[in-house]
């Protein structure tokens, strides 16, 4: 394991990770919406969809950046840069932006269980967001001298995934039965957003002055 991360850096994209999945986002609306208008099955279908879309943004981070890692080495310390501005752009978009998550939940029609499957599969793989998070993230924590870095790629996009997957699942047991957590939780979902802002611009900089080393 120590050959193929920086075992410091693995922890934070931990603990980074963890904390990007808890943040309300479009996936997460997404599912709750579900839960609360169809019921915790409804919500669960919706995140395997996700999980599976996600894959998508994954094959195309590795490929993408393996492909830009064989052809130049200048290159990927550039995307490693503008990744880095970007995780700080983020944190600073996080840190600042008010999230009223209890409004943003709709209600949505009744639709098989076939149809909630492709629909969360559409939700995630069609976001272009998602993709330019994983090509600004990923790159930040693997060894570009191992020869086993599209592995490393692959796995921290796959634990990624998996993550948010967990997380959604857990969103869809208690939404699907009450969404008042929502409502009486809003300080945390506050709080909770701020440390991520904090941790995102905190991750920039430090990937920003570990490149020049």
């Amino acid at each position: 394991m120590s050959s193929m991360f920086h075992i410091q850096n693995l922890y934070l994209f931990f603990i980074a990770s963890l904390l990007l999945n808890l943040t309300p986002g479009n996936d997460m609306i997404y599912v709750a919406s579900r839960s609360i208008s169809q019921g915790i099955k409804a919500g669960i279908i919706s995140a395997a969809g996700i999980f599976i879309g996600c894959f998508v943004h994954i094959l195309a981070a590795v490929f993408g950046l393996s492909i830009i890692i064989m052809k130049s080495a200048f290159l990927f310390e550039l995307i490693k840069y503008l990744g880095a501005g970007y995780l700080v752009y983020l944190g600073i978009k996080t840190f600042i932006t008010k999230s009223n998550f209890d409004k943003e939940i709709i209600s949505l029609p009744n639709v098989d269980k076939w149809r909630l499957l492709k629909q969360g599969i559409i939700t995630n793989a069609l976001n272009p967001k998602v993709a330019l998070f994983f090509l600004s993230f990923l790159p930040q924590f693997i060894r570009i001298d191992s020869p086993l870095y599209k592995i490393q790629l692959f796995s921290l996009g796959l634990w990624f995934d998996l993550q948010d997957t967990f997380v959604l699942i857990v969103v869809a047991c208690v939404l699907g039965k009450t969404s008042n957590f929502i409502k009486n939780n809003q300080r945390f979902w506050r709080l909770q957003q701020k440390i991520t802002g904090v941790i995102l611009i905190g991750l920039g900089i430090k990937v920003a002055l570990s490149a020049k080393k």
